[in-house]
């Protein structure tokens, strides 16, 4: 299956880097300069990915995220920014946004996190195929982003079911009670994975974070142990 993605960047470096990156990488690529020229390409053409810069001229990021949500397009979005915060952060993850990057960044680096979104993508339109431990993992990932937390708790209960020596469900469940503002609930699961796993660092950062935020969360800084998984 062809894999087409988007990308969105009013800087020319950025987008030629980016393209020869995920060209290499077998991806279909598309470009675009602002979100009025974004507009336009994915009028004539389905992206399951667009990576999306947060400043641009014109129509920027957030509007652009405002735009494709009011028409209902189905899309993964990564947004690449060097400006942004915790708050433009939770809006954007409001708006529809899976992940953040920030530049500076390595073409490595979003080659790792498109795959990644990619895959969940795929287990999405696959979900009746959905087996094993990785699968069902990276699919309550994918649901937990779209804020689905009753399905990821399901499947997150199958993957358990399937290994209950790994660390990363309790690790996600953890997640979902954070982003419930359930502090207590949230610590308790990151002590349970690390009650099976002590060396596993997300749940270590996770349990770090939360009991310094008390109650306000960074999504920029939530570990769902991606690079583990």
């Amino acid at each position: 299956m062809e894999k087409k993605i988007l990308i969105i960047d009013d800087e020319k470096n950025i987008r030629m880097t980016l393209e020869k990156a995920l060209a290499k990488a077998g991806f279909t690529v598309s470009t675009a300069v602002n979100g009025e020229d974004g507009l336009q390409k994915i009028n004539d053409t389905n992206y399951p990915v667009i990576l999306l810069d947060m400043k641009m001229p014109g129509m920027g990021g957030m509007e652009f995220l405002k735009q494709i949500r009011d028409l209902d397009y189905q899309t993964r979005v990564v947004m690449i920014t060097g400006f942004g915060n915790v708050e433009t952060a939770v809006e954007a993850m409001k708006l529809g946004a899976v992940d953040f990057l920030r530049k500076p960044f390595k073409p490595t680096e979003i080659i790792e996190l498109v795959e990644e979104v990619y895959a969940r993508y795929e287990l999405e339109e696959n979900s009746d195929s959905v087996e094993g431990f990785s699968d069902h993992l990276n699919l309550a990932k994918s649901t937990i982003n779209k804020r689905n937390f009753e399905e990821a708790r399901n499947l997150l209960k199958k993957a358990t079911s399937i290994n209950p020596e790994k660390p990363e469900p309790f690790n996600l469940l953890g997640i979902i009670h954070e982003l419930k503002h359930n502090q207590a609930e949230a610590m308790k699961m990151y002590r349970a994975a690390l009650a099976i796993d002590p060396a596993y660092s997300p749940a270590t950062e996770n349990l770090q974070r939360a009991g310094e935020s008390m109650g306000k969360i960074d999504l920029e800084k939530i570990n769902m142990g991606d690079e583990e998984v």
